[in-house]
Parts: structure tokens; sequence; C-alpha cells
């Protein structure tokens, strides 16, 4: 797509989601390092998130995560985002940090373990229902750290009741996103550790199921793009968590690590048709800001994305399947890496500009002051952060 109207009027309908738990305190097994400002509850923070779209205008939802964004009234908290001008999207269980979670959750060998972790989710479809969200965002811990510990094959059959269970109970327009990780924290077997795993047991639930594809969450080497390409043209790429990892952590912004990776996972996304809206693809960030300040990391996170985005735009579809047809190795790849080499900044600023958005977003937030006005306002309770 090389003309620029084009990809801009694209890119104007391209949603990022945001996560609520990005704008608390948060940190690694060694430590927290609090930060001035952080919200208190779930209301401050989609306040927060809205400021993220604001200055962006391509991020109008924010995910939230159950118990940590509890409150008595998920619809009200539903109308205080709209006020904001966002809404609520994905919501992600937690059934990863309760004591009675230490060999499981819905794989867990106790049946009452099991009831508890199932009734969470069911839960959480309940507060689909009173926000009006589409997507149920599911990621297990479950697993194993040693040979022998449980069955692996008992564990799969626990995991499949539970997840039909739950399918069960989702409305007619809501969906199941089931998430995977290879590792972490089971270090001798995941009971979701891949997209195969994902992918069987979603065909087998029913179309409402579809895959997360989580950057960070793969060996390195894995060829994420691959992955993105098979389940686009299966109809089972639900959306992803996006973030960088340089190791085995993933919480890392998006495109820190490897921009050039990104951006071959959008092309895949742009020739698979996965920025279609009919394609249901939800663009969602999962990430932590451990020692950078939250909101302009999340503005700069957006903005990574709507670059690699605009890049992928750029690749010409039809000389890049010319070149593949004609087996013209090199050619093929110089498409890719010229669109890739395109400074699309001005191109961006000028699509905010028609938006009627500062064309610099992160420099607009700085002076808005509105850094220095929530660190004036939050004081006193309790900054939210891992587990509140």
């Amino acid at each position: 797509m090389s003309d620029h109207s084009a990809v801009k009027a694209v890119l104007r309908t391209q949603h990022i989601e945001t996560p609520s738990w990005a704008f608390g305190n948060s940190g690694t097994r060694f430590k927290v390092f609090a930060q001035e400002g952080i919200p208190r509850d779930a209301y401050e923070k989609i306040a927060d998130a809205a400021v993220v779209h604001r200055y962006t205008g391509v991020a109008p939802s924010v995910a939230v995560h159950i118990p940590w964004d509890t409150v008595d009234d998920y619809a009200d908290l539903a109308k205080h985002a709209e006020n904001l001008g966002v809404k609520i999207g994905a919501v992600n269980p937690n059934v990863f940090q309760d004591d009675d979670y230490r060999l499981g959750s819905i794989c867990n060998p106790d049946p009452a373990v099991r009831r508890k972790a199932l009734e969470h989710l069911l839960d959480c479809v309940d507060i689909m229902d009173a926000t009006g969200s589409r997507d149920l965002s599911i990621w297990l811990a479950d697993g194993l750290n040693y040979p022998g510990q449980d069955s692996l094959a008992d564990r799969q059959a626990r995991l499949e009741e539970a997840l039909a269970a739950v399918y069960e109970r989702l409305g007619e327009n809501q969906r199941m996103l089931l998430e995977y990780k290879f590792f972490e924290p089971a270090f001798y077997a995941t009971d979701v550790p891949d997209w195969g795993t994902s992918y069987a047991h979603c065909v087998e639930l029913g179309d409402k199921a579809q895959v997360l594809v989580d950057t960070g969450h793969h060996a390195p080497g894995t060829n994420i793009e691959f992955i993105v390409a098979f389940l686009l043209r299966k109809n089972r790429l639900g959306g992803f968590h996006f973030n960088s990892r340089f190791y085995a952590d993933d919480d890392l912004m998006v495109g820190a690590a490897d921009p050039y990776q990104l951006f071959r996972i959008m092309v895949e996304i742009v020739l698979g048709g996965g920025l279609d809206a009919a394609s249901g693809v939800a663009f969602m960030l999962d990430q932590c800001h451990n020692i950078e300040p939250k909101i302009p990391a999340l503005i700069r996170s957006v903005l990574n994305v709507q670059e690699a985005t605009a890049k992928a735009l750029l690749v010409d579809s039809e000389a890049l399947r010319a070149a593949q047809r004609a087996g013209d190795v090199l050619g093929a790849n110089g498409i890719l890496v010229d669109a890739f080499s395109t400074d699309v900044r001005p191109l961006l600023a000028e699509l905010r500009e028609e938006m009627g958005l500062d064309p610099d977003p992160i420099a607009a937030y700085r002076r808005s002051g509105y850094a220095e006005q929530i660190v004036a306002e939050r004081v006193g309770g309790t900054a939210a952060g891992w587990g509140a």
C-alpha cells in the first residue's frame, strides 16, 4: 500500500488497548520501585488510560485485571470510563496469586481448588456482562516444577473441562482468548506452553475461543510472524499482548528489544487481513513500567505499534507477490527492508494533526501538567500495584 492517504485511513481506525495494571507500581522478583502519582484504584487507573488516549487518539479501551481492579459496581466503572472517552476492554482473571493456587488453578489436583478457580473465571464473565466487554483474556500459571509431580494427561483433561464450562457461559458477542507461555513460573512443564496447545483447545471449544499471542512468551529465535500468519489463515488469532523482552521476562516496552520483529509481525497482520475490523484481532499492550514513568511509557508504546504498522502498510504487496512468484529472493527481502527503513514519523505527525491531535504526543503530555497534577492530588491511600 504505497498511497499515504490510504495508509493514514487504515491507521486512523487502529485501536491499541492499554492495560490497567501498567499504571500501578511494579517491579521484578527483587524490588518494586514506588513512584509518585500512582493510581489508588481502578477509577484512577482508567483516568490515566484516558490521558493516553487523549494524546494518541488510538487507545480507546483499557483492560482490567480482577481482583486487582475489583469495584463494588462494574456498570458504574464502565460509565466512568465512558465519561472519560474510553471503555472497558478485556477482562483478565487472576488465578495465580492465591495461596490455594500453589499447585495450579483449574488444573490443580484438588477439586475444591479447581472449583474456586472456575468460579472466579465465571465471575469475570459476569463482569464482562456489566461492562460490555467482549474479551475474556485467560492466562494460567498452571504447570509442574518436577517430573512425576502430577499427571500431564490428567491436567489437560481438567483444563478442557474448565474451559468448556467457561465457554458455555460466554454471551453471543463474547470471546475467550487463551494465552500461552512456554515457561515461568512452572519450570518443568506448563499446562498451556505454546500456540499449538492453545490452538487445539480453541478448535475443540468453538469459534468463540481464540488464541492470544504474547510477543514475549516464546523461546529465543521463535518465528512469531509464522504463528501469526498461521492463526490468521485459520481465523483463530484473537489478539496480542504486545511487549518486549531481552531474555526471559516479557514486560518491557513493545519494540524495545527488536523493532524489526515487531514490523515483521505487523507485515503478516496486514497481508493476512488482520487490520480489517471483521478479523476481530485485538491489539493490546501487556507491560510493566518498573523504572520509567508510566503514562509517557504507554504513550511511547502506542507510538511504537503505530510506527511498525505504518511501515507494514507501506510494503508494496503487489511487488512483493511478484518477486515471490518469480523466486526473486533478494528482491522480495529488499521490499521489506525498504519499508522498514522508511521514516514514518512525518506521516504519523500529519495523521495526528488531521485528527486534531498534537503531532508529538509525548511533548504534549509533558506540557499538560498532568504528571504534576496527579502527584499533588493522589496523596494518602494505597498506591495500586501487584495484588492491588
